[in-house]
Parts: structure tokens; sequence; C-alpha cells
């Protein structure tokens, strides 16, 4: 039951004592402060690597050659090194108990015409697979099949402002376009979490590009999708090893890194989550430290203000208090001091990471925030110990005789 005589006693004694009542909150909330910072930057770092990779499959690898630097078995150097679809059946064959989805891509740009609209834009022959590799979201109708492969077929998938520029509002499906003077139909239309630059895009099928655009077999690079089932670690062993494969096949120098390069996010995820998990124990040490010495800090000045207030407690008793009543009523100012300041501290702390955020992308740290239930756990933490801190003395300084507690200084 609400009493509401007892609150006013509480908060005429935090009245009375500011000096106390401020140096307990302030040890509290200084603590969720710097608790709420050190969490928030290194979630901020995770965010920046995520943001990064945003509009790539988390477990994708990329395939990309280009010139030669060293020379190689009497090769000379600046050769032009050039993928074509035997690596991309190699791999497949090959590896086909590692890979989830593949699908080789070529580049080009094109001019698109519809009735009196046109613009240049990005073109990029794929595979089937391709849009979960690169997280195509489709919008409209379908992306690429395996069916438009094997007939060549003249069909396209356009990004959502390549739709928005040429149809506006209107329906793009079933619509033809010509594609620097050859007519494509548009069989689907697509979003991508990359943003404006990904939207821009259009996506055709890579037999139709190999076929039209040069007649030959040849691609730019190659995206896989490892296998889910595979480790960090043994997916970073396959794409070491298929770099040892495809530089053997290439006569590719060994050491020669600008002819072959194989980025794998296994590499960059098992990175990042070393690196975060190192962060993240230095974050536990460091702000496991501020919260004891906010707990100590708690104890140190309930103890003292007990003390200073045994006297108090002695006419109380006197005039015929309960030892319970006198306990609820330290524990309460004590919980009620520790759970506010931890609050405001917690407010201060996501008030600085909101405004300092925009400025620390430099730093690779991205929105740097906390998670509510992380920052409430600790602030429970220290109203607990307020509980204790408070419950302990005071019931030591409620059992003490009245006449006994009359008599202190």
């Amino acid at each position: 039951m609400f009493d509401i005589d007892a609150w006013r006693e509480i908060f005429q004694s935090i009245n009375k004592n500011k000096l106390r009542s401020i140096l307990s909150g302030f040890t509290v909330a200084f603590a969720i402060l710097l608790f709420t910072l050190l969490f928030g930057i290194v979630n901020g770092l995770q965010n920046f690597f995520t943001k990064a990779f945003i509009d790539d499959a988390d477990n994708s690898m990329f395939v990309r050659t280009w010139k030669t630097t060293k020379p190689y078995k009497g090769l000379q150097s600046g050769r032009i090194i050039q993928l074509k679809d035997e690596h991309f059946d190699y791999i497949l064959e090959k590896h086909s108990d590692k890979i989830q989805h593949i699908s080789a891509r070529k580049y080009s740009s094109a001019r698109i015409t519809y009735k009196n609209k046109q613009d240049f834009y990005n073109i990029r022959a794929v595979h089937p697979d391709h849009r979960y590799l690169e997280k195509t979201i489709i919008d409209e109708g379908r992306f690429i099949n395996q069916l438009d492969l094997n007939q060549k077929n003249k069909v396209i998938v356009i990004g959502r402002l390549v739709k928005k520029d040429l149809f506006g509002e209107r329906p793009a499906i079933g619509k033809y376009v010509n594609v620097s003077d050859i007519s494509y139909k548009i069989v689907g239309v697509f979003s991508d979490e990359g943003g404006d630059r990904e939207e821009r895009n259009v996506y055709m099928p890579i037999t139709t590009a190999q076929k039209l655009y040069g007649n030959n077999d040849h691609i730019d690079n190659i995206l896989i999708g490892y296998s889910p089932k595979l480790t960090i670690d043994k997916a970073v062993a396959f794409g070491n090893r298929l770099e040892r494969e495809l530089r053997q096949k290439l006569d590719i120098h060994p050491d020669d890194q600008n002819a072959l390069f194989i980025r794998n996010m296994a590499e960059a995820n098992k990175g990042v989550g070393q690196l975060t998990t190192a962060l993240f124990f230095i974050v536990i040490f460091v702000g496991s430290g501020t919260l004891i010495a906010g707990i100590i800090g708690i104890s140190n000045i309930m103890i003292f203000s007990i003390k200073e207030r045994t006297k108090e407690f002695g006419i109380r008793k006197a005039l015929g208090a309960k030892p319970a009543s006198i306990i609820s009523m330290v524990v309460k100012e004590s919980v009620l001091i520790t759970g506010l300041a931890g609050y405001l501290g917690l407010l201060l702390g996501t008030f600085i990471l909101n405004q300092i955020g925009d400025g620390l992308e430099k730093y690779f740290i991205h929105n740097p925030s906390v998670s509510s239930s992380l920052v409430i756990g600790a602030t429970i933490t220290l109203v607990l110990a307020g509980l204790l801190a408070g419950y302990l003395p005071a019931k030591k300084a409620a059992g003490i005789k009245p006449i006994v507690a009359l008599r202190a200084d």
C-alpha cells in the first residue's frame, strides 16, 4: 500500500541532506553514463561493418582479375587475366558441396530508351543466383531465371529508380525498351538496400550479353555464396584453396595480388568478430570496474549517512517506530536515488551518443547505440547494490536500543 507520509519523509530527508544525495546520485549516474558510452562505441563499430556490406550476402566471396604485375612460367608481366565460362564451370563442379549460390557477372553500360524518355544505366549480366548474393528485392515480376539463360532471352530486370525515370508511376512489367537499339522485355522491378546507386542498375541474362556484346564466353568476375554449413575457419580455408587453384589454372604468380583477388566475407567476419569480441571484453572489464566503483561509492555514502542519522533512528524508536519501518524508509530512499540517477545517466549517455554519432563515421563508428536491456540490467545491478547498501547498515542501526542511539554523537 502506498504510504504518502513515508514518501514525504523520504523526500524531506533527501532535501535536508542535499550534498549526500547529490554525491550518491553522481556516483551512480557517472557509472551508467560511462557504461552506456563504452557499449555504444562497440556497437557503432559493429554497425559500421554491417553497413559497409549491407547489400552483400554475409557468406559471399568475390573473385576478380586484372593485369599481372609479376612474370610467371615464362609469361611476361602486364598480361590481362580474363575469366571465362570454363572457370565458372570448374568452380561449380569442383566445389559444389561447399557452394550455396554462384553467379558470374559481366559489366557494361547502355542507353535505354522508352518512347521519348532515355538515359544511360549500368548493365549487369548475371546468373539467377545473383539475386541472393546481392540481396536483391523483387518488387514486381521476377528475376532472371534458368530458362532465360538457356534460351538467351532478351529480358531485363530494372531497378526501382530506372522504372521511376522511364515510366513514372505507370506499370513497367511486360513493356519493351531499347537497350543500345536492341529490344528487351521488362520482366521485373527490384529494390536494393544498397540505396540509389544499386537501384539504377539493370540486370540481364549473362548468356544474352555474351552473345550480343562480343559473341564470346568472357566474364568479368564471379560471386560465390559459400554454404552456411561451413564454419568461419572452413570458409576461409575454402577461399584460400580456391585462390590457389585459380592461380594455377590462370598461370598467375602466387604472390601477384593485382592479377587475382578473392574478397572473402568469411575473413572479414572473422576479423570483425575477433575485434568486437576483444573490445567487448575490454568494455566489460572497464564497465564492471566502473559499476563496482559505483557500488562501493554508494555503500560508503549510505553507511556514513546512516551513522549520521543514528540519533534520529533512536528518537523514532523511542516514539514507537518499528525497526522494519526504519529499514524500509532507508531502503526506499537508497533505491529512489540510485534508480533516478541511473536513469539520468542512461539518458545523458544516449543523448551524447546521438549528438556525436555522425562525427564518428571517420573513425569507423556508425550509429553508436546501446541496447536498453543491457543498460537497464546495469542500472538494476546498481539499484540492488543501493538496496543492499541501505539495508545492511539500516538493519544494524534499527537494532540499536533507543537509549544507546540517543547517546550517539
